[in-house]
């Protein structure tokens, strides 16, 4: 006896616009969980983030407002508008406080200090070459990107010339100090590490 299984319910989002995509049909796009960016052109298109993703991206938020000071603001999934071809949404991202209580839609490269992105396995290859690369030539003094497989591990970058210059790897279970763009002594482990 064949047991015949009901066909998957398929739900479509439709997008405002047609392709090729700009910056301005992205700022239209439905607010359903998923995150559009820009890159040269190529709309990429990312699933909801998972919750170890989720949580690290709470606890850096956290470290970095108490490490800011009053004048800077950790702000997460910021539209940053690169230019017309690119628009990217750092996990993380560091901008003068009053511009974090402000209402625009999207933040210029220019007021971003620190970039900050934590790689999921649907992400690898953006966060570790095709957004780094974006930031750089958008001149963001700092990129920092958090590898949670790896217990997790910050990888501390600062713009050097035309691309970033790795300053440090921050391993798990060892308390590291950042100096730049402000003095932060921290754990990795922390990031990620279930509540006791």
């Amino acid at each position: 006896m064949r047991i015949e299984r009901p066909a998957a319910r398929v739900i479509r989002t439709v997008l405002p616009g047609r392709p090729p995509f700009t910056v301005a049909d992205l700022l239209r796009f439905p607010d359903d969980g998923n995150r559009y960016e820009l890159f040269e052109g190529s709309l990429l298109v990312s699933p909801p983030p998972t919750p170890v993703h989720q949580l690290v991206v709470m606890r850096l938020v956290r470290l970095l407002e108490d490490a800011g000071g009053p004048d800077l603001a950790p702000v997460p999934r910021i539209n940053l508008r690169v230019g017309k071809a690119d628009f990217l949404v750092p996990d993380v991202a560091v901008v003068p406080s009053a511009l974090a209580a402000g209402a625009e839609a999207a933040f210029a490269p220019r007021d971003v200090v620190l970039a900050v992105e934590v790689v999921s396995p649907h992400t690898r290859r953006r966060d570790r070459v095709m957004k780094p690369s974006a930031y750089a030539d958008a001149r963001i003094p700092f990129y920092w990107r958090v590898e949670p497989a790896e217990g997790p591990a910050v990888y501390v970058h600062e713009l050097d010339g035309e691309g970033y210059r790795l300053v440090r790897r921050c391993e798990a279970g060892q308390v590291a100090t950042v100096i730049a763009p402000f003095r932060l002594s921290f754990d990795p482990a922390e990031l990620a590490r279930p509540r006791a």
